[in-house]
C-alpha cells in the first residue's frame, strides 16, 4: 500500500466521521426540542457536544489528508479542489464557528448552570432558535456537496454549480423551521 492510498482511506474515514457527528447532532434536535426539564437537556446536550468532537476530528482528518493528496497528486489549481477548499473556508468554517458552535455551547452552558426542573424561558428560547438547525442542515448539505466534488471531480463551472445547489438545498431544507417559528410567534 502506498501513502496516497492510506491518505485516501483516512480522508474518506474523516468524511464518515463528519457525517456521523452531524447526523447525531441533527437527530438530537428532536428530543432536545421536546425536552421539558433541564435534566433532559443536559443529557441530550452532552451527546451533541460529543458528536461535535467526532465531527471536528473528522473534519481535521479530512482537511489534512485532502491537502496532502491535493499537493502531492492533483495540485491546488484544479477546479473542484479550489471550490472544495473555498467551500470549507467560506461556508463550513462560518457555519460551524458562527452558528453551530456558539449555539450548542450556549445550550450546554445554560443547561449546566440551570437548576433541575422545568426549562427556563431563556434556555427554551435557545433550544428553539431555528438557526442551529439551519446551520446543521446547511452544513450537512455543503459537506455532501464537497463529497460530490471529490467523487465526480467536475471542472470549475460544474463545481461552482454543484456547491450552489448544495447550499440552496441546505437552506431550503430548513425553511419549514422558519415557517413554523413565524407561525408560532
Amino acid at each position: 500500500m502506498n501513502l496516497y492510498n492510506l491518505a485516501l482511506f483516512l480522508h474518506v474515514s474523516g468524511d464518515i466521521g463528519i457525517f456521523i457527528g452531524l447526523s447525531v447532532q441533527l437527530l438530537c434536535l428532536v428530543p432536545l426540542r421536546r425536552a421539558q426539564r433541564v435534566e433532559q437537556v443536559r443529557l441530550i446536550a452532552w451527546l451533541i457536544r460529543t458528536a461535535d468532537v467526532v465531527s471536528v476530528t473528522g473534519a481535521l482528518l479530512t482537511i489534512i489528508t485532502g491537502l496532502y493528496m491535493a499537493l502531492t497528486v492533483w495540485g491546488l489549481q484544479v477546479g473542484w479542489i479550489t471550490v472544495a477548499l473555498g467551500s470549507i473556508v467560506v461556508l463550513i468554517v462560518p457555519l460551524t464557528a458562527g452558528i453551530i458552535e456558539p449555539r450548542t455551547r450556549a445550550i450546554v452552558t445554560m443547561a449546566r448552570e440551570a437548576p433541575d426542573g422545568p426549562l427556563p424561558a431563556s434556555l427554551e428560547g435557545q433550544i428553539h432558535d431555528p438557526a442551529l438547525a439551519v446551520g446543521l442542515l446547511t452544513g450537512a448539505a455543503v459537506v455532501l456537496g464537497i463529497v460530490f466534488l471529490m467523487t465526480t471531480k467536475p471542472a470549475l463551472a460544474g463545481a461552482v454549480a454543484a456547491m450552489t445547489v448544495a447550499l440552496v438545498l441546505g437552506l431550503a431544507s430548513s425553511l419549514p423551521l422558519w415557517l413554523k417559528r413565524r407561525q408560532n410567534g
